[in-house]
């Protein structure tokens, strides 16, 4: 799989939820201007309600353009064998009890975590160095083992790129 074919993937997947939540808060700042949304009593809160869910969008907004900046900005590495994990690399688990699934596939990227993409058939999960398993991850390498979740279930690393 090419790193920057999925790094475009997730970008792009970025600039979607971008472009919905810039759609999002503009509804919302219309609705808490609207006239009709105008307090008819004290309890009557539907603008304010509206002006408040906008300034939320707003600052998703302000978070998803940063996180885009970074991604744009994220130099590919290749790791070699050997090479110990640190953001662009692409990782590949094995379950220490070796089951049916496919072998999950993680992208190490400063920004962004929780985003999964389709790239090359194969499904991938954007990991960030503060997410538990990032933290478990990073400084690693091919063949050493982990620890995570709830359980500890044993993981080793299969591959790096």
């Amino acid at each position: 799989m090419k790193k920057s074919a999925l790094l475009k993937a997730i970008i792009n997947r970025l600039d979607g939820e971008l472009a919905l939540s810039r759609a999002a808060a503009r509804t919302a700042a219309d609705g808490a201007t609207d006239e009709q949304n105008k307090a008819e009593n004290k309890y009557d809160t539907r603008g304010l309600e509206l002006s408040y869910l906008a300034a939320g969008q707003g600052r998703k907004i302000a978070d998803a353009e940063a996180t885009l900046e970074r991604l744009r900005a994220l130099p590919l590495r290749e790791f070699a064998a050997g090479d110990e994990i640190d953001l662009s690399a692409l990782i590949t688990l094995e379950a220490a009890a070796p089951a049916a699934e496919a072998q999950p596939l993680y992208f190490l990227a400063p920004r962004g975590g929780g985003t999964e993409v389709r790239c090359a058939g194969r499904e991938v999960l954007v990991i960030t160095p503060q997410s538990p398993l990032g933290q478990q991850l990073l400084g690693r390498r091919t063949g050493d083992r982990i620890a995570v979740g709830r359980d500890h279930a044993t993981f080793r690393i299969a591959v790096v790129q």
